[in-house]
């Protein structure tokens, strides 16, 4: 079974998750943008959600996490909590 490991980014713009993208192209840590910004728990942590299978995030998560290119930050990507900057660290099909 496929199986993935991601972090992300929550805002509450799209505005404000296409700046943050602007600034990680640009050169800015992913992890300290998500300390700084997030508003997931997961921002403590450099915004890592672990590993996790097909169907165990939301819809429009799952869709990018499970077709991205590893190592590309995709964004933004609407959910029902916001907009997120989403990183596949790892997958394994």
């Amino acid at each position: 079974m496929a199986k993935a490991a991601a972090r992300h980014i929550l805002v509450a713009t799209e505005a404000d998750c296409a700046t943050l993208k602007k600034q990680i192209e640009e050169g800015a840590d992913f992890a300290e943008l998500a300390k700084l910004h997030s508003k997931c728990p997961s921002g403590s942590d450099g915004g890592a959600l672990g590993t996790f299978g097909p169907g165990q995030m939301v819809k429009e998560f799952d869709e990018v996490v499970f077709s991205a290119p590893v190592g590309e930050v995709q964004g933004p990507v609407k959910t029902q909590f916001g907009y997120h900057l989403v990183e596949v660290t790892h997958r394994v099909d």
